[in-house]
């Protein structure tokens, strides 16, 4: 997608990749799946766990429901509520915690042990990676001679996977992670060449809370992507008013950071054409209006 009112704005030409559309909303059908996929038949039987805020939940949700096989999803409960519906809505089981609780991995680790199943990792596995990787590959193919692509950073998956699948079309393409400086935990990491832990992760986008980068996802992260650019959340918000009045789209904040990051002119000057993934849709519209 592209809109001429917004390159009018932002002083770029932007390409937008419209995640926000995909099935459940989001770019996570595109890990979970290609994990849930990938799982032995035998293994399947015994059904899948994961962890999330919200989008990944939904996927594994609809990745488990193509191949008939029971989905434990562990969400918190300050998820937005369209996100719990939906995934509820799709035919998991969710088991909500409160900010007292124990950590959600070890809930789904727990889960899992006593149940004999599957965790779907969020982010940091090879299969999630490579499924999320997708995303660039199909940009690239629409749009092979762009400067620059913008992606959204929360654990990594889809920046690592981006990064990997479009330094391999174009070793030349130049990868920007967009975060939010009030979970700025990437920026963090990758100033000081190793992975830093936040404790507190105050964003309205909620989709990129992570505490820190993944172990397998942070070295691609150091290695393949140039920067990490950082918005506010008035940013963010602006963002995604934006999108909606002028391209009439709905972006949740999670994946309006890369437009936000263009609106706000944070990019090199030299950047003249850049890929936007935004890559999510799922946003409480109770939540909208108070934008």
């Amino acid at each position: 997608m592209t809109s001429r009112s917004f390159d009018s704005v932002a002083g770029i030409r932007a390409f937008f990749k419209c995640e926000n559309l995909q099935r459940g909303g989001a770019f996570k059908i595109r890990g979970a799946a290609n994990f849930i996929f990938s799982i032995p038949k035998a293994d399947l039987r015994r059904g899948v766990v994961a962890f999330s805020s919200g989008n990944h939940a939904q996927a594994v949700a609809i990745a488990a429901g193509v191949v008939n096989t029971p989905a434990t999803v562990v969400m918190p409960s300050y998820a937005p509520q369209s996100k719990l519906a939906a995934t509820r809505g799709y035919g998991a089981k969710v088991i909500e915690y409160g900010s007292g609780s124990e950590p959600r991995e070890a809930i789904a680790a727990r889960l899992a042990q006593e149940s004999g199943a599957t965790v779907v990792p969020p982010f940091d596995h090879s299969w999630t990676i490579a499924g999320q990787g997708t995303v660039a590959l199909e940009l690239l193919a629409d749009y092979p001679d762009l400067d620059a692509l913008l992606v959204p950073v929360g654990g990594g998956g889809l920046i690592s996977g981006c990064a990997i699948g479009a330094k391999s079309i174009r070793p030349d393409i130049r990868i920007f992670g967009i975060e939010p400086a009030a979970a700025n935990d990437t920026f963090l990491s990758k100033r000081a060449g190793r992975r830093v832990r936040i404790k507190q992760t105050d964003t309205i986008a909620d989709g990129l809370r992570s505490p820190e980068p993944g172990e397998l996802t942070f070295p691609v992260i150091e290695q393949l992507v140039e920067e990490i650019v950082l918005v506010s959340e008035e940013e963010i918000k602006s963002a995604v008013k934006f999108l909606l009045a002028r391209l009439k789209i709905l972006v949740e904040p999670s994946g309006a950071v890369g437009a936000a990051a263009l609106l706000s002119g944070k990019l090199p000057p030299e950047v003249r054409t850049a890929g936007v993934v935004l890559s999510g849709g799922n946003i409480d519209l109770e939540q909208l209006a108070q934008f």
